[in-house]
């Protein structure tokens, strides 16, 4: 089933089942200037068969300027105020407001009858960023976090704002070496300060750009099908 959800409290989100009535979800945050339609494909290449009946949900983020595009009005989850990867990037308000954004997202899907246990928040990019954030510091467990082309916003304030609930969850973050929109090592840095904090974290370098290539596809797979089931 694929439909879109309008809502004045809650984002509107494209979300595809897998089989009737749910008992999982995964939250996919898309990147910066896309939409939630934008990893449909990769529901259909993934053998559902291999997960429990889960509901994906991609929701749209909201239009907002950003400023490294010229102040050009787009989907995006924050500002980006600088293409300098050696200096804060983002605006921290935006950050914390696609956060709440995030939160509703789960709690509605609490409210269908989907723990926290058993949903994924997952994102690509910018996305992939408000994913970390949010999952990091959300005040109950969640069944793993998925972070692709992506790295850790604001991570000054992770150690004290880090929520313990999460400390153990799962974490799937991907990368690909040639990934000219956010560099290979600027990533692997925010992996490597996730790691040193204890976090279990897995990372995945592949030989790709900034987008999923089908060996990544099949390495999700595989992934989301072990901590959806645990």
């Amino acid at each position: 089933m694929d439909s879109t959800q309008p809502s004045s409290a809650l984002l509107p989100a494209v979300e595809i089942e897998t089989r009737p009535d749910p008992t999982h979800a995964v939250v996919w945050l898309h990147g910066l200037g896309a939409d939630g339609h934008d990893f449909e494909p990769v529901v259909e290449a993934f053998d559902t068969d291999r997960f429990p009946a889960t509901r994906f949900v991609f929701p749209h983020a909201p239009v907002r300027p950003v400023t490294i595009n010229g102040g050009y009005r787009m989907r995006a989850w924050y500002d980006i105020v600088s293409p300098d990867f050696s200096q804060r990037r983002e605006d921290p308000a935006g950050v914390y407001e696609s956060a709440g954004l995030t939160r509703a997202l789960l709690a509605r899907e609490n409210q269908r009858g989907v723990p926290d246990e058993r949903i994924v928040l997952a994102g690509f990019s910018q996305g992939g960023a408000i994913a970390l954030h949010t999952g990091l510091r959300h005040p109950r467990p969640l069944a793993g976090l998925l972070a692709l082309s992506t790295y850790l916003p604001l991570a000054d304030t992770l150690a004290e704002e880090a929520d313990p609930a999460n400390r153990d969850t799962p974490i799937f973050m991907a990368h690909g070496h040639g990934d000219t929109v956010i560099p290979y090592d600027f990533a692997e840095k925010s992996f490597i300060l996730m790691r040193d904090q204890g976090y279990r974290i897995d990372w995945h370098p592949y030989f790709a750009e900034h987008g999923l290539v089908m060996e990544e596809v099949r390495d999700i797979e595989q992934w989301l099908a072990t901590v959806l089931t645990a």
